[in-house]
């Protein structure tokens, strides 16, 4: 058996997460996105052919040939013309029946294995407002239909991926879109329109990752699954340190006196916690780590550095960054509406009541930077001391 993850295409709608790294590699926890879906597939498939293009060196250097023993193998997609245009790039290397993964979601295995069971088939996710998605109309136990952002709930099943085909759907042609794409739901609609396609719908979970903040909800998502506390044995809790809920800690990791963790907290290697850190809940911290920060519903990525009193809420940190003293995060509207950001130059409603900052690689913060919510920092930019953002710093 064999499987295909897409993970060729620039992500812009991530920024500025996605600026200076592939989306299937950002950090879910302690496993980049790209190590999740493999280790969900570890055991179902023998070999995987991963769609690279955007960043391509660093997904390849990073997993090589082999993971838990399967196979890997690369195939490039060198233009970006749709998911159908990036499955096309893995047809040298397929021989029977396959899986195809978007590389930028978050699969469970017990929904993969489902699925596998179909010789056609593919995952499907019920949902309140079907409208944003791949509208998926179904008669009994066959796919009749998929309707791309219909205008109307015309059905309660959203297209989630995880297509199993084989080698014969490429005697199927595509045609481009009206956006000038190949889309791989055509091979799935021409499946459909035969009767062959067959969908199970998702019993654990599915996570897009299409915007910053489901990034964040990924994190705490896969957090709050974790039911026992972790601290490991080479981890230093002083004297004076207050831990209630779950808490993973892990290698080298010290949390000094006068911390107090209200679980569920995640925090990785070789960070240092404190003295007297607040951190609340659905924090995650990823290694090497410094902060005496009060902090809630937030990722700080590997390397962050928040030392002195700020407040971080309902927001991603990333890699190397420096909060610096007397920092906040403002997560709150005056009205109490959700909150709206700007992606690719449009205002987008989040959906959150509470949402905060995301904020790149490599940055620099003034003491006493006031950032509004759903504010956006490019990687390697710097504020000014007492600067207040109000709107995104961009490149």
């Amino acid at each position: 058996m064999q499987a295909v993850i897409l993970a060729a295409g620039k992500s812009t709608r991530t920024y500025p997460l996605t600026v200076n790294r592939p989306k299937p590699m950002l950090k879910v926890l302690d496993r980049t996105i790209m190590e999740h879906n493999l280790d969900q597939l570890h055991g179902l498939v023998d070999e995987v052919i991963i769609i690279v293009g955007f960043m391509k060196e660093e997904v390849m250097e990073r997993f090589g040939s082999f993971y838990r023993g399967m196979r890997l193998l690369y195939a490039e997609q060198k233009e970006q013309l749709g998911t159908g245009h990036a499955l096309q790039a893995a047809k040298p290397f397929l021989g029977g029946k396959f899986i195809v993964l978007y590389g930028d979601d978050l699969y469970s295995r017990q929904d993969l294995e489902a699925v596998l069971r179909h010789d056609y088939a593919f995952l499907v996710r019920e949902v309140e407002d079907v409208t944003p998605f791949g509208a998926v109309v179904v008669e009994g136990s066959r796919v009749k239909e998929i309707v791309e952002k219909p205008k109307t709930s015309i059905s309660r099943y959203a297209n989630v991926g995880g297509f199993v085909f084989d080698k014969s759907i490429f005697e199927m042609g595509l045609e481009r879109t009206e956006r000038g794409e190949y889309e791989l739901t055509d091979y799935a609609t021409a499946l459909a329109k035969k009767g062959e396609l067959s969908f199970e719908v998702v019993r654990d979970y599915w996570l897009p990752l299409g915007y910053p903040w489901n990034y964040l909800e990924a994190n705490v998502f896969l957090l709050r699954r974790i039911s026992e506390a972790r601290i490991d044995k080479s981890a230093v809790v002083e004297d004076g340190v207050t831990m209630k809920g779950v808490v993973v800690i892990g290698k080298n990791t010290v949390i000094k006196a006068g911390t107090y963790i209200e679980g569920p907290v995640f925090i990785g290697d070789s960070c240092e916690v404190g003295p007297n850190a607040y951190l609340r809940p659905d924090t995650v911290l990823m290694d090497k780590v410094r902060t005496r920060a009060e902090i809630v519903d937030s990722v700080l990525m590997d390397g962050v550095t928040a030392k002195h009193n700020c407040y971080i809420g309902h927001s991603v940190i990333g890699e190397r960054t420096n909060v610096a003293a007397g920092t906040i995060t403002a997560d709150y509207r005056h009205d109490s509406g959700t909150n709206r950001t700007l992606v690719k130059g449009a205002k987008v409603d989040s959906g959150r009541k509470k949402l905060g900052a995301f904020i790149g690689d490599n940055v620099r913060l003034g003491i006493g930077t006031l950032i509004y919510p759903g504010r956006k920092i490019w990687p390697n930019q710097t504020t000014l001391p007492g600067q207040v953002v109000k709107e995104d710093l961009a490149d």
